[in-house]
């Protein structure tokens, strides 16, 4: 619609100021209107009474009694034999109308009705049995009620008010919408936002946190996507120029070449099986520990595993595939550098699964623990030599817990060596 505003200020406005004001309508209309009319109905049938009631006094020559009910009642009461007044009456005017049809009932003969609205009086000329013209003068006040201007004014201060108090709170939602709009900008185009931090409203600060994170996981996927390049262009150089010198120094023998070509087929799987990520899978009702026994009997099938589990393990909604590869990741490099035992526990609550999975290995120092989430970076220093692989476990289980909602932190285990610790949302 053409008529609809644009910003987002002032569709929230007038989302907030068009339901109020028909409120008002509304109230003022149904309740204040039928109360306005009595009024001005009861006060037109009390001064028509009085006008009759002293016409029927001057009918009867009674002009002694005539003046003190005028003085009583405060109304000024003249004779005049000739009026100047214009052509047409107020006899029809809105605040005298209902003023005129009560005198046509009360009095046998016609009443003229004028207006003087700048000194706020009305005049009443009824002709006497005489001929003359008896004019009665008195306030305007006295047959019309200006409560319902009074009362206009005030529905429209209340709505000035609460557009005054409401502005500048939607005015500050505003600004934190705008705020993430020109993040989202930058970030699209690949800048940062210096200074950006998420203000506002709840729900506000949690999409621009969303964002944040989103951000984040965006330049993650870049960073690994350009180390993955780096890593195959290295990785396969090595045993390509080895395998060359041996072809052309007719040193190579078929088991050098096939192991050789085997750790080449290795390594690519592991890019391909990283490049292509979580294949599409329907969430299941899920519980790990069989899940957990089951990976940890397949992964490290000679070593000594020890399980601490809850004797009714909590159930949530997961991709269980997805779940399995990670955590036979994960076990898989416990068994790689563990001497004998890998233990596995895990801990619920109302909230969140957390599975701590440990190795009694040489570990990982702790200025390192940021380096062994990278993908394609081998820590084979700190956790032994010609352990094989391509340093992209620890990575893809990581990114499926995210992709779960969950976290994965590298600590240190009381058995001596690597503490791998998820905690999933239930």
């Amino acid at each position: 619609m053409k008529l609809m505003p644009r910003t987002f200020l002032w569709r929230t406005i007038l989302m907030i100021l068009i339901p109020l004001v028909i409120a008002q309508i509304i109230v003022a209309n149904a309740f204040f209107g039928n109360h306005w009319s009595r009024v001005h109905a009861t006060l037109a049938r009390t001064l028509s009474g009085e006008i009759a009631t002293m016409m029927n006094f001057m009918d009867s020559g009674d002009s002694v009694a005539t003046q003190r009910l005028a003085k009583d009642i405060g109304i000024n009461v003249t004779i005049n034999n000739h009026l100047n007044r214009p052509r047409h009456n107020d006899n029809n005017a809105r605040e005298t109308g209902l003023l005129a049809d009560e005198l046509s009932k009360r009095l046998k003969r016609p009443a003229q009705i004028y207006m003087d609205r700048g000194k706020r009086l009305v005049y009443v000329d009824v002709p006497t049995k005489d001929g003359q013209i008896a004019t009665f003068g008195t306030s305007l006040y006295r047959i019309y009620s200006t409560s319902a201007e009074v009362f206009l004014i005030w529905l429209l201060g209340s709505i000035l008010i609460v557009s005054v108090l409401v502005a500048p709170f939607i005015i500050v939602h505003t600004r934190s919408i705008k705020r993430i709009a020109r993040a989202a900008s930058r970030f699209g185009r690949g800048l940062d936002a210096p200074g950006f931090v998420p203000t506002g409203s709840k729900e506000i600060r949690e999409a621009a946190t969303s964002m944040i994170v989103m951000k984040e996981r965006l330049n993650r996927y870049n960073r690994t996507r350009t180390d993955m390049l780096n890593a195959v262009s290295h990785d396969l150089k090595a045993p390509l120029t080895r395998m060359r010198l041996a072809v052309e120094t007719g040193s190579a023998s078929d088991a050098d070449l096939i192991r050789d070509i085997d750790r080449m087929t290795e390594m690519v799987n592991g890019y391909l099986a990283f490049a292509r990520g979580e294949m599409p899978e329907i969430e299941q009702a899920t519980e790990l520990p069989a899940m957990l026994i089951r990976t940890a009997r397949d992964a490290a099938p000679d070593k000594e595993i020890e399980t601490n589990f809850p004797d009714t393990p909590a159930q949530f909604y997961a991709r269980p595939m997805a779940l399995a590869r990670a955590f036979g990741n994960i076990i898989e490099n416990a068994a790689r550098y563990a001497t004998k035992k890998i233990k596995i526990t895990e801990i619920d609550s109302e909230d969140h699964i957390e599975v701590i999975i440990e190795d009694d290995g040489p570990g990982i120092p702790d200025d390192r623990k940021k380096d062994a989430m990278r993908p394609f970076v081998r820590l084979d220093d700190a956790r032994g030599t010609d352990t094989g692989g391509t340093g992209l476990g620890l990575s893809i289980a990581q990114t499926a817990f995210e992709n779960h909602g969950g976290q994965m932190f590298l600590e240190n285990s009381e058995l001596g060596g690597l503490k791998v610790r998820i905690v999933l949302p239930i």
